[in-house]
């Protein structure tokens, strides 16, 4: 324990920087890919493809900076150049509303820029000698990426919500962190393995550290407690039964939705399973009844 204490507070330090821990782990899986998808059988790198992930992770991200900035655009509800001296002024603080200017040009510019090189870039094919993915290695660099960068991550949720799976039950927020993340550590394991016998010993170790062992104590700590703490206290209610909730007239009592799923409380009330946790969040009761529930968490 006093050697590992250290060590697992280094660990948890790297985690927590999100942003410098997935550049890591996405550069590691990307050098990863080259070794294992742009090989020979002897384990060497065909030259021409020597820079394959670093070229790939470049492209990725910018094409990432260009959403983001458009998904910006998008969400941005305020307009105005100017910023005011309080909330209900209308007076001008002009030295905070030339830096806003000075930002959202700065930014416009470098967008604009960004997407003229790119399109230089595939356009006249200018510097990409050794840049020759395949169409496999694509796939799976960019599966990989779309499932640890931020901005797709945080629309992944509202995906998994257009499905709407019943088994969720509402908390595709919790689940959409852990199935990404379980998908990369279970790519990253896979391609790691495959590595182990090209016989580079030292990288295969640096590869499942960072991508398979540090991924998953991530997964564990941030994302599966969260998720198994929500699940433990729901499935201490039964499911409903489709007569049941048609005798209750399929109107949930808490949001007055209907209801295609249900969740029965001791006393015998239905509501959503997410209405019934958000109800639960604030009190232990009943909401309609008010009867107390003692939870096994």
């Amino acid at each position: 324990m006093r050697v590992y204490s250290p060590l697992n507070r280094c660990e948890n330090i790297f985690i927590k920087m999100s942003n410098i821990s997935n550049l890591t782990t996405q550069l590691i899986f990307f050098l990863v890919c080259d070794r294992v998808l742009l090989c020979d059988m002897a384990g060497k790198r065909c030259p021409q493809k020597k820079i394959t992930g670093l070229y790939t992770l470049m492209f990725y991200n910018v094409i990432a900076y260009c959403v983001s900035y458009i998904k910006e655009l998008i969400e941005k509800e305020d307009w105005s150049v100017t910023v005011n001296m309080t909330q209900h002024s209308n007076i001008k603080h002009v030295a905070l509303s030339a830096t806003k200017i000075v930002l959202e040009w700065t930014k416009a510019v470098t967008f604009i820029i960004t997407v003229t090189f790119m399109l230089l870039v595939f356009g006249l094919e200018q510097g990409l000698q050794h840049y020759q993915p395949t169409a496999f290695y694509t796939f799976i660099t960019w599966t990989y990426y779309i499932s640890t960068e931020k901005v797709f991550v945080e629309v992944f949720p509202n995906l998994l919500t257009l499905f709407k799976i019943r088994y969720f039950e509402a908390l595709e927020a919790l689940y959409a962190p852990v199935l990404l993340k379980s998908y990369t550590i279970l790519l990253a394991a896979i391609f790691v393995s495959i590595l182990f016998f090209y016989g580079l010993v030292r990288f295969t170790f640096l590869a499942f550290y960072l991508t398979v062992y540090l991924k998953t104590k991530d997964m564990v700590v941030n994302c599966l407690k969260d998720l198994q703490k929500e699940r433990n206290v729901l499935d201490q209610f039964r499911y409903a039964t489709s007569e049941e909730i048609e005798n209750c007239d399929d109107v949930c009592a808490v949001c007055l939705s209907p209801m295609e799923s249900a969740r029965v409380t001791p006393c015998q009330h239905m509501f959503h399973a997410i209405c019934l946790r958000h109800c639960l969040n604030n009190s232990e009761t009943c909401p309609i009844c008010k009867r107390q529930y003692t939870f096994v968490h």
